[in-house]
């Protein structure tokens, strides 16, 4: 439950940023301010949504859902980098305008504006380090986008007081919501590789099979499929031929194997010849 209390405070301090910065937007009349305005809303409506899909996440497998509710969490990540992307996309549209029609902005409004996005979203950062989870991991990619944009916003506020150039804060805005686009889009290629079952990265099924086939007694193994749930929870399917009565201590052998890989869920088959009939053994965990 600790990973679901940590997105509900960032939920609340994303609630209470965008509060403020409404009404700053309006007073402040700068697009960089309403580009981070749009993207805390956005943020908030992501986290409320992952705050929801991870605590459903946590329900316990049954007979419908024998895997568990675990891609729920997946689900959210999918959905708070699509919004992640829009709101980008719309950001920079929008900060185009302004570069071909720029307008007087309050520099004072955006610098104390800027001061307090960074802090509400490092306490949000803070809160949801060493996630444990993909939809942890989606909601502190986006209070850390805030801390960059803030900060950006933040030095743009402090060179435009100084130069009185105003076309900087739409170009800070445009940089601002490309940098986020760019990790979003990252972001969603992972979440695509869970739900598409795509082998984890950090397993080379070539090198796998190599090294339990260094065991004498194991003759072939094929049908060998390996997919994560959340992109912590590996599984594993596979079949093996062995050349002798050691089914046991075989199997345990590869289960060995392949916990040292991550992998902790596993159901092996494992085939033994014996008076010229293929018996046939399994044993799930």
């Amino acid at each position: 439950m600790k990973i679901v209390n940590n997105i509900l405070i960032a939920f609340i301090l994303n609630m209470i940023l965008v509060v403020i910065l409404i009404s700053g937007g309006i007073v402040t009349n700068s697009i960089a301010i309403f580009s981070a305005t749009i993207h805390d809303i956005t943020n908030t409506i992501s986290i409320g949504i992952a705050y929801y899909l991870e605590k459903k996440s946590k329900h316990r497998p049954n007979y419908k859902y024998t895997y568990g509710y675990t891609r729920y969490s997946v689900l959210s990540a999918f959905i708070t980098t699509i919004i992640l992307i829009v709101s980008s996309m719309y950001v920079i549209y929008e900060g185009i305008s302004r570069i071909i029609n720029p307008t007087s902005v309050n520099y004072d409004g955006i610098i104390l504006l800027s001061i307090l996005g960074i802090l509400f979203n490092t306490i949000a950062v803070y809160k949801t380090r060493k996630g444990k989870s993909l939809n942890q991991e989606t909601v502190n990619l986006h209070s850390l986008n805030g801390i960059l944009s803030w900060t950006i916003i933040l030095f743009g506020a402090i060179i435009m007081d100084i130069t009185k150039i105003n076309n900087i804060d739409a170009i800070i805005s445009v940089l601002v919501a490309l940098c986020i686009f760019a990790q979003a889009m990252k972001h969603l290629k992972m979440v695509l590789d869970l739900f598409l079952e795509k082998t984890p990265n950090n397993i080379n099924i070539r090198k796998l099979k190599k090294e339990i086939l260094k065991n004498e007694c194991i003759v072939a193994i094929d049908h060998i499929h390996i997919w994560s749930m959340d992109g912590y929870n590996n599984y594993a399917t596979l079949h093996v031929k062995i050349n002798n009565d050691e089914i046991e201590k075989t199997e345990n052998y590869i289960k060995n194997i392949l916990k040292e890989k991550g992998i902790e869920h596993t159901t092996i088959e494992i085939e033994r010849k014996k008076y010229g009939k293929s018996l046939f053994y399994k044993r799930n965990k």
